[in-house]
């Protein structure tokens, strides 16, 4: 009796730790916090340092709350709000290789030729230089209808024909050349 009792807690211990690291891992999927409000978000995440303000935001058009998650280290989130009572979220940005991803495992870092894959269809992007730049089109792929904004940039030197407001014509080789990678992820409510 003793050894079942042993083995029932064993195994129950063992499946709260498969959960808690299921929840640890979730905890940094950004579609994850959607539906929180700035009280939900402290509970949850208690840790995160978290600091409110409001600024300009939208090309200095338009003034928002806003609150920062993890200030200052690789896992610094933006999450700007529809109103000044924060409850409920307008977007969320984040580009610092820490431990946020989107649910489809985009990341910062996410090369060119993954988002392809991932997409299921050949990607677009915006030229480089401007507020916008590197922005991702998704050509009626797999994340077309997402909420999900990313943003690509060059590794080293760019040519001025990548640069400006435009969707950029590149070959395969110029493309490879420009060993773009994520370098921004915007989730959109």
């Amino acid at each position: 009796m003793k050894k079942l009792s042993l083995i029932i807690i064993v195994l129950s211990l063992a499946a709260c730790g498969s959960s808690n690291s299921k929840m640890s891992k979730d905890r940094f999927v950004v579609e994850n916090l959607t539906n929180y409000d700035t009280e939900e978000l402290a509970e949850t995440y208690p840790e995160a340092n978290i600091q409110e303000d409001t600024g300009m935001f939208e090309e200095g058009t338009v003034e928002r709350a806003y609150t920062i998650m993890y200030p200052d280290t690789p896992d610094e989130l933006h999450i700007t709000w529809k109103s000044e009572e924060r409850e409920e979220i307008y977007d969320i940005r984040f580009s610092e290789n820490g431990k946020w991803k989107s649910a489809e495992g985009i990341e910062i870092g996410t090369t060119y030729e993954a988002l392809y894959k991932l997409n299921e269809k050949e990607i677009s992007f915006y030229g480089f230089g401007w507020d916008y730049g590197g922005a991702v089109m998704w050509n009626d792929g797999k994340f077309e209808k997402s909420k999900l904004r990313v943003f690509l940039a060059p590794d080293g030197e760019v040519s001025d024909k990548f640069y400006g407001d435009r969707i950029i014509e590149a070959s395969e080789e110029e493309i490879e050349r420009l060993d773009l990678k994520v370098t921004s992820i915007m989730l959109v409510n």
